[in-house]
């Protein structure tokens, strides 16, 4: 099973990469966040995407999470709900047969940084009561953190910046503690350079001068069926790089 992770930074500036994208990769199952749009603003082609199953929630010009599921893997439309600790249109997950997939969009915190901590502990919460569900769960998003030192270029660390926080690190380590693997970084200890977000200006991208941010957080379970995981980071014109796990499931 191939999951793909994408921060598209608005998508109606990212449709026809999006339709590229999906047609190249044939991904089982699509979470996209900061879609910055409500359905009715979306064309009739990318509400219903060919071939998948799709949930939208977005308002227009903020925040907004998708989630979209191949029809290969469900031939009847699977269960999409919403924790409790919705808000903004930041977190939406899928039940299916053999995985619960979610996906988030932390805040940033440069506004409200107490909101953002006040969704991280929500977050915190739901990670430790599906430690005890029965399918295994794949947590899939831009969490607005980079883990550690290593998660940031040399260049770009300051630890007094949002998302480098000591507080927020600690947080993403108590999420990740119940039970959960950071997959990309489980695959690839020693690698300095994964980055997942570039600042738009001076060539950061080109330069791979970045942040990791969006992460696949993985029960230990379903990680001990990875094949891979890989950040691709010459796709597309957001600031973030799409991230790809396969499984075998």
């Amino acid at each position: 099973m191939k999951i793909a992770t994408w921060n598209v930074n608005g998508i109606r500036a990212r449709q026809a990469e999006l339709q590229d994208w999906l047609e190249r990769l044939q991904p089982d199952v699509v979470c996209l966040q900061e879609i910055k749009a409500s359905t009715d603003q979306l064309p009739v082609w990318l509400c219903d995407i060919e071939g998948y199953w799709c949930y939208w929630h977005g308002v227009k010009g903020y925040s907004g999470v998708a989630l979209h599921v191949s029809k290969r893997i469900s031939s009847d439309r699977p269960r999409f709900e919403h924790p409790s600790f919705d808000y903004e249109n930041r977190i939406v997950l899928v039940h299916l047969p053999a995985i619960t997939v979610v996906s988030v969009y932390v805040p940033n915190g440069g506004k409200d940084f107490p909101a953002k901590l006040h969704f991280l502990d929500a977050l915190e919460q739901f990670a430790l009561d599906a430690r005890a569900a029965s399918n295994p769960i794949l947590i899939c998003g831009d969490l607005n953190i980079a883990r550690t030192d290593m998660d940031v270029h040399a260049k770009e660390r300051k630890p007094r910046a949002i998302g480098q926080l000591p507080e927020e690190r600690a947080q993403l380590e108590r999420i990740i503690g119940y039970g959960l693997v950071d997959v990309g970084r489980a695959l690839e200890p020693e690698n300095d350079q994964m980055f997942t977000w570039w600042a738009p200006w001076r060539n950061m991208r080109q330069r791979n001068i970045g942040w990791r941010l969006d992460y696949l957080l993985a029960s230990q379970r379903l990680y001990e069926r990875v094949r891979s995981c890989t950040i691709e980071r010459e796709t597309g014109t957001s600031d973030h790089a799409p991230v790809v796990g396969e499984f075998d499931l």
